[in-house]
């Protein structure tokens, strides 16, 4: 799970891992029964503007198919490879000449992850983690690429102690052995602190004591922020607490040059009993949050204006892996590349299209009934006060005459009308939310910017105090014989309801 950060003391000269600017990528898992083919994730990447993404492994297909288009790659050594690399120089160097030497330039790796989370969930292979990472630089030396690619491992925040107040953390001392050697070579290679960081799983441990506004951005009084004594700094989330805890630590140990990267971090849309807060609502709130705060260079109250870079956990829901309902439910999108969720992203810019800046639309769901395609419909023309005249005979939008189409323009002019909120593209099941832009012909939808480049004025699409017809709304039945017709009279009647 992962998220990208850097941050340094304020007496530390800046180092970008990126040029100067953050950004957002995303893991990519592959624990998903119907996975998308390497050509289709990337497309999926292209579409969204997403330009760095972590593996957790370098499968060949999925370098070839980043291959050529610029987008920056981490790769990852698998936790089940890491004992045979950590103790073979000759196996460290196979696995860059096949992993990385084969692929570069044309698919632009930059960095390499080594395991994850190793001293928390394999601490058998943790005697040889760091002999792993040297080995595998060394192979970079020999090729000529340490310059470009940086080599380091993912850490779990469970291994720091005593997290608040941050100026008071460390990490577990029965890891310096590991710990000192590591965070030498991070700093005598110029890498980096690779650090998950979940906020959600300090929220439910919590026992109440973390207010869940806290974990998710939401904005606090100032006498409900969290102060650290020692420093009178303030913290408004926990993500930032977490991270300055990870740089005292490390501080700790007399290491204050390296940068941290977060590779993990994100919120479960859905969970069981047992997990109430993982909802749709608030995993668009932390990862809109999440990325608002990277985006804008916010760094963290110890080191503000310090870029922090963020993967977040995860692209795909991955429906096969093991555990809680909240394990399956991580995605920002579901396998055929639809958005679990219209991220709430205003000011970010061009990243990720599925956000309420950039074109998502709400459309009739392949192979939806009929019938409740037929009721979605008169409700949204009735009791959703959604303008339908443009479905009626002789208006843009009224071919095709059918209850899938019509359906589908009425279904996103009330999600438009609502501003892409939660919930407002369900229609009991019968909608679904989609990237691709619905309008056709002289069928401008709602949202869309249309040929011309323009967006119509969607303030005509809902009724208007104004007009003759205020309070009055449409309601189209179509024959249960067929959904297609010429004629308005006979097979679609439209009767007036005054609400």
């Amino acid at each position: 799970m992962a998220l990208l950060l850097l941050l340094f003391f304020l007496t530390v000269p800046v180092v970008s891992a990126d040029d100067d600017d953050a950004f957002i990528g995303v893991n990519i898992g592959t624990a998903v029964s119907d996975m998308p083919s390497p050509t289709q994730v990337v497309a999926l990447l292209k579409a969204q503007n997403i330009r760095h993404v972590r593996l957790y492994d370098a499968d060949r297909a999925m370098l070839r198919a980043l291959a050529n288009t610029g987008i920056r790659v981490t790769v990852s050594v698998p936790n089940e490879q890491l004992l045979g690399i950590g103790q073979s120089n000759a196996t460290a160097a196979n696995w860059v000449a096949r992993n990385v030497i084969a692929h570069v330039p044309a698919t632009n790796i930059t960095a390499i992850a080594v395991g994850s989370e190793i001293l928390t969930t394999l601490p058998n292979a943790a005697p040889v983690l760091v002999s792993a990472l040297k080995f595998i630089h060394s192979a970079l030396v020999a090729s000529n690429l340490d310059g470009q690619i940086k080599v380091s491992t993912p850490q779990s925040s469970s291994i720091i102690l005593d997290s608040f107040p941050p100026s008071q953390a460390f990490f577990n001392r029965s890891w310096d052995p590991v710990m000192v050697p590591l965070l030498k070579f991070l700093q005598s290679t110029g890498s980096y602190f690779m650090l998950n960081v979940y906020p959600y799983y300090d929220y439910m441990q919590s026992n109440g004591v973390i207010p869940l506004d806290y974990a998710l951005f939401r904005p606090l009084p100032p006498n409900k922020e969290a102060v650290d004594a020692n420093t009178l700094l303030h913290y408004t989330n926990v993500f930032d607490a977490i991270v300055d805890a990870a740089y005292f630590s490390m501080s700790y140990l007399n290491f204050t040059k390296i940068p941290i990267f977060v590779t993990e971090s994100g919120w479960p849309s859905k969970g069981d009993s047992s997990e109430p807060d993982a909802t749709l609502d608030n995993a668009n709130t932390y990862n809109s949050n999440l990325i608002r705060h990277v985006l804008n260079n916010t760094g963290t109250p110890k080191h503000p204006r310090i870029v922090v870079s963020t993967y977040i956990y995860e692209l795909y829901n991955e429906d096969l892996r093991p555990g809680p309902v909240s394990e399956k439910n991580w995605g920002l999108f579901d396998a055929s590349g639809m958005p679990v969720y219209t991220l709430h992203l205003t000011g970010a810019g061009t990243l990720l299209a599925n956000d309420t800046t950039n074109q998502t639309f709400c459309v009739a769901k392949e192979g939806a009934d009929p019938k409740m395609l037929q009721a979605a419909l008169d409700w949204a023309c009735g009791p959703g006060k959604v303008d339908c005249s443009f479905l009626l005979q002789g208006q843009p939008c009224y071919e095709p005459d059918n209850v899938v189409a019509h359906s589908t323009y009425a279904f996103n002019a009330y999600f438009q009308k609502m501003a892409k909120s939660p919930g407002t593209c369900d229609f009991k099941g019968a909608a679904t939310i989609t990237t691709s832009d619905p309008s056709h012909d002289s069928c401008i939808f709602p949202g869309s910017a249309g040929r011309n480049g323009t967006f119509p004025n969607t303030t005509s699409l809902a009724p208007s105090s104004n007009s003759s017809t205020s309070g009055c709304h449409s309601i189209y039945f179509y024959g249960a014989g067929s959904v297609t017709t010429s004629v308005i009279i006979g097979v679609l009647l439209m009767s007036v309801v005054c609400l």
